[in-house]
């Protein structure tokens, strides 16, 4: 079984869920599959999403209570208003997917999650190429020669087609876990995930 997970390196919402959906795979035996979309220049644009200072000051407003009602909910030590937020994740996301596609899907997984949790919990700029480089290392990657393969371009190239793939397969918003035909929008979401894939054949 595979949980492709269509996410932002920026939502905080991506970050509530992270530690969740790695027990919930784990649990079923399933693998995750990271893909970190540009959801403002591809998604958005298509789907009638709006980059957050774009929404109304009314739906603003409700974002912040609910991240603090799921906060105090999981016990996590979230920044409501990081000071590095949003950062440009063109460059994280090219690391993120080189490592997907040459460590595989759980390094890849490992750095994606640690990039998020050094912006919602720790005030670390993922968008600085030194920062970025101690957090590949801490994600028991090479960090000099990922981000030297993060440059080539063919990254951005993939990370574009991954962005047409999330809108062809339903994709609007992060995260977005993706199973078969069944999309499943929002860590708030993750009880169905567990559902269906307890309620799916094995063998």
């Amino acid at each position: 079984m595979r949980i492709d997970c269509f996410i932002s390196l920026n939502s905080p919402w991506t970050h509530l869920g992270a530690a969740r959906i790695e027990a919930i795979a784990a649990r079923h035996g399933a693998v995750l599959r990271v893909h970190p979309c540009d959801f403002g220049g591809t998604i958005f644009p298509a789907s009638g999403g709006l980059p957050l200072p774009k929404r109304s000051p009314q739906r603003q407003a409700y974002r912040m209570q609910e991240l603090r009602r799921w906060r105090d909910l999981l016990g996590r030590p979230l920044v409501l208003a990081p000071r590095h937020y949003p950062f440009d994740e063109a460059f994280a996301a090219a690391c993120v997917i080189a490592a997907r596609e040459t460590a595989g899907d759980a390094a890849a997984t490992t750095l994606a999650h640690r990039i998020l949790k050094a912006l919602w919990e720790e005030e670390q700029d993922p968008g600085n190429r030194a920062t970025l480089a101690r957090l590949a290392a801490e994600a028991g990657l090479d960090a000099p020669a990922l981000l030297a393969l993060a440059e080539q371009p063919r990254w951005a190239a993939l990370r574009r087609a991954d962005s047409e793939a999330a809108l062809a397969r339903g994709v609007f918003g992060a995260p977005s876990y993706v199973i078969g035909g069944e999309i499943f929008w929002g860590q708030d979401r993750l009880d169905f995930v567990d559902r269906h894939l307890g309620a799916l054949p094995r063998g």
